[in-house]
């Protein structure tokens, strides 16, 4: 352990700069990482369409089943109809693409206290 105070300050400072660098890099590999599978991904999805001849993807469009063309969304539509709730479009278009929830009550194990 070292006796002088620089000593001392290099000594305490050092483990948490390396650690920090090393949360740096692992958190840089990550990223760097999920944006090429993400790039791979696009890639090989516009070749996977241009071979069945389908339209290019929009960027920046949700992949929901009303996603762009607002009969579910709501253009249009009076809230309450089964245009502006059905479909699973009650959250926008990315509620589409998952199944309507099931909400169960909550049963206490003992009634409220009548006060």
């Amino acid at each position: 352990m070292p006796e002088s105070w620089w000593g001392n300050a290099i000594f305490s400072l050092v483990p948490t700069i390396v650690l920090g660098l090393i949360f740096w890099m692992v958190m840089r590999m990550i990223l760097r990482g999920d944006r090429t599978a993400r790039r791979e991904y696009d890639r090989i999805e516009a070749e996977e369409r241009a071979k069945l001849g389908l339209p290019p993807k929009v960027a920046g469009a949700s992949t929901g089943a009303a996603a762009g063309t607002g009969a579910a969304t709501g253009a249009g539509a009076t809230p309450g109809t089964a245009a502006a709730t059905g479909a699973g479009a009650t959250a926008g278009a990315t509620a589409s693409a998952m199944p309507d929830a099931v909400v169960e009550p909550v049963h206490s194990a003992s009634p409220p206290d009548p006060q």
